[in-house]
């Protein structure tokens, strides 16, 4: 087993504290159904947030807002596949810099309510296990006795436990969002009720979430509802922050609430941060994903008789391309398939280089191909989200079984794991590889756009009008997937530390299905998070396939 980074974790908490726990104290007072600190009663009003949500340079204007609503305490999860992205090897720089943000909390003047794991849940990819645990394919996760999760609400405590401070860990103050459902909310008057009724009691209590913040690059977790559903890349929550950064109605309710209870810190909150406009602006095709392969790929294929999962190539996120040739030929339509719901979790089928349809996780679909000896078959395999909650869910990622042409298993193939951040973030051979731009566009494609942003700087949100299905990457750094087809999610959260004021700024798109007759994009100045299209979904319950189609319900 790899080293114990909780333990790794607690211990550097415990060293940095050392210098000023002199004079600390904090008990567990049972007899008086009471915390105390230093020696006074005590009761905790906290929120949570997640500092690998929130770029670095923004956890201070985070960390301050919350502590004038009126907070004492913030509470935060350790993912640790976040911080030891391969077995041994840690990275705590940069935005995984726990010691700095444990210091911005200090500097605000909250406690920290600290949750290292191993295991967070949070709707983070595979629940902050890291996937490679998965490359031993027999490993069990997340097993535990049942007799530990025994209590769930205050009467059941008191039962079990008759004396002891009363404490909520998770007071939900809204909740997240799938791809293809409505954004959630939870209306105001409720969550100040409740948190009322809370304080009313004496409970300590934590807001999940008081800022959620953004499930950048390919970090957002999916869930298990006998279908697949992942998460979006806005973790805005409803949350009392805004996924901007920005004070909310509910945030102003719950600082009221507060203050019948105890002294809110003096001087107003920060007012909403700049919003920035531009565009439309024209997206240039830099070429399809297939002629990129060389520079995607520059180690070249994996062989196998049979395809490999990303787990088995040691491929954590993204994508990978798998290829194999036909090795006889099939002239009357035939279906492609793959068997005990395989395919994890959406592929893009392409022959000879030509988009032919799309077989996605949870869905019974038909998809049916023609072609001689010798035509290529290439899948491209997208790992959407790793299961971040369920006992035993070993979510492996790619083709989990090999695909059958009708009845036949197709053999003989090459797996290409694609560096897709690493050539977005250099794109040094650029001029290179325009040569391969095929004459006509043909997706999966590159698309990009330079633009100034000089006077206009400030907080933005990306629009992706007529765009179907993508990655989007602001001067090299993944935003995260749009999904503009399916929603709710219409806007990608811009920081402004991302964007320069004083150069060109470059916006690149890995559009995987269908570009728009204007291939344009905007910047708004607000969000769009409740724009979804209703689909009925024929989900996935027998073999073989049965047939798939969408059906438009409704759309706001």
């Amino acid at each position: 087993m790899p080293p114990d980074l909780p333990s790794l974790l607690l211990r550097l908490v415990i060293l940095l504290l050392l210098s000023q726990a002199e004079a600390r104290s904090f008990v567990v007072d049972r007899q008086h159904d009471r915390f105390l600190l230093d020696g006074v009663p005590f009761r905790y009003i906290s929120g949570s947030l997640h500092y690998f949500r929130v770029p670095r340079v923004l956890w201070a204007d985070r960390l301050l807002k919350m502590k004038m609503s009126g907070l004492n305490a913030v509470q935060f999860y350790v993912p640790w596949n976040y911080h030891e992205p391969e077995p041994g090897i840690y990275n705590f720089n940069g935005s995984r810099d726990l010691t700095a943000f444990l210091n911005e909390a200090a500097k605000a003047n909250l406690l920290v309510i600290l949750r290292p794991g191993p295991y967070i849940c949070a709707e983070w990819e595979m629940g902050g296990l890291p996937s490679w645990l998965l490359r031993n394919r027999d490993i069990h996760l997340r097993t535990s006795d049942p007799a530990d999760n025994v209590t769930r609400i205050f009467s059941l405590l008191r039962e079990y436990e008759p004396h002891g401070p009363l404490v909520n860990s998770e007071y939900y103050t809204g909740w997240l969002d799938y791809w293809g459902q409505n954004h959630s909310t939870r209306s105001t008057p409720a969550v100040a009720r409740g948190l009322e009724r809370i304080l009313k009691l004496g409970a300590s209590v934590n807001m999940y979430m008081f800022h959620g913040g953004t499930n950048f690059g390919y970090w957002n977790g999916a869930d298990d509802k006998g279908y697949f559903l992942p998460i979006t890349t806005s973790y805005d929550y409803d949350a009392p922050i805004s996924e901007a950064g920005d004070p909310t109605p509910k945030l102003f309710a719950i600082q009221n609430v507060i203050s019948k209870f105890q002294e809110i810190p003096l001087g107003p909150l920060p007012p909403p941060s700049p919003k920035m406009k531009l565009g439309p602006l024209t997206m240039s095709l830099d070429g399809n994903l297939l002629s990129f392969l060389d520079f995607l790929c520059p180690e070249g294929p994996i062989h196998s008789v049979l395809p490999l999962t990303f787990e088995a190539v040691k491929l954590d996120r993204g994508f990978m391309l798998y290829r194999t040739y036909m090795t006889y030929t099939v002239s009357e339509p035939t279906p492609l398939w793959v068997p005990n719901n395989g395919i994890h979790d959406r592929a893009y089928v392409m022959v000879d280089g030509v988009l032919k349809g799309i077989l996605e996780r949870s869905l019974k679909e038909e998809l049916y191909l023609t072609g001689k000896v010798g035509t290529r078959l290439d899948i491209l395999l997208e790992n959407m989200g790793r299961l971040s909650f369920g006992s035993n869910h070993s979510d492996f990622k790619g083709l989990l079984e090999p695909p059958l042409l009708g009845q036949t298993v197709l053999t003989g193939w090459m797996m290409f794991p694609l560096k897709v951040d690493k050539l977005v973030k250099w794109w040094i051979p650029l001029q290179l590889m325009k040569r391969a731009q095929p004459q006509a566009p043909s997706v999966p494609a590159f698309y990009s756009a330079k633009f100034p942003a000089l006077g206009l700087l400030g907080d933005t949100f990306l629009y992706l009008p007529g765009w179907t299905k993508g990655q989007v990457w602001i001067n090299g750094f993944n935003l995260g997937r749009y999904w503009t087809m399916r929603g709710p999610q219409q806007t990608l959260y811009v920081p402004r530390p991302l964007l320069f004021g004083s150069s060109i700024n470059k916006i690149t798109l890995l559009e995987l299905e269908d570009v728009p007759h204007d291939p344009q994009i905007q910047f708004l100045d607000k969000p769009i998070l409740n724009s979804t299209l209703h689909w009925g979904y024929n989900y996935l319950l027998s073999e073989p396939q049965g047939s798939y189609e969408p059906i438009e319900l409704s759309g706001h």
